[in-house]
């Protein structure tokens, strides 16, 4: 676990922490050997170099992004696109929790896991 991930994940507030810890240790989970680091200021998770999540908090929200996802329908109200959508986002918001098997499924379809 790398310090500046954490230190990112403690500096949030409670109910985005404990988001941001489930999201984590589903990635870890999902993913053994994934290498994490603080990138363009956000928690991002990595494969060999290649960007396959990243974390961001904002006031209202956590989003969970994943790279590689243009294979991937977005799902209204759970699963949105980004950009050209090679990028899918989950956005969670306080009262709200993971779905640790949903997160899981995205993860190894864009690590190729599945």
């Amino acid at each position: 676990m790398d310090t500046d991930v954490t230190a990112y994940i403690d500096n949030t507030k409670a109910w985005q922490t404990g988001i941001c810890l489930s999201l984590r240790e589903t990635v870890h989970r999902t993913l053994p050997g994934v290498a994490e680091a603080l990138q363009y200021g956000k928690p991002h998770f990595t494969i060999e170099g290649e960007n396959v999540a990243a974390l961001h908090v904002a006031a209202a929200k956590v989003s969970f992004m994943v790279f590689g996802a243009e294979g991937i329908e977005p799902v209204p109200g759970l699963l949105r696109s980004l950009g050209s959508g090679d990028r899918k986002v989950v956005d969670f918001r306080e009262g709200e929790s993971v779905d640790p098997e949903y997160i899981a499924d995205l993860l190894r379809r864009v690590a190729g896991h599945d």
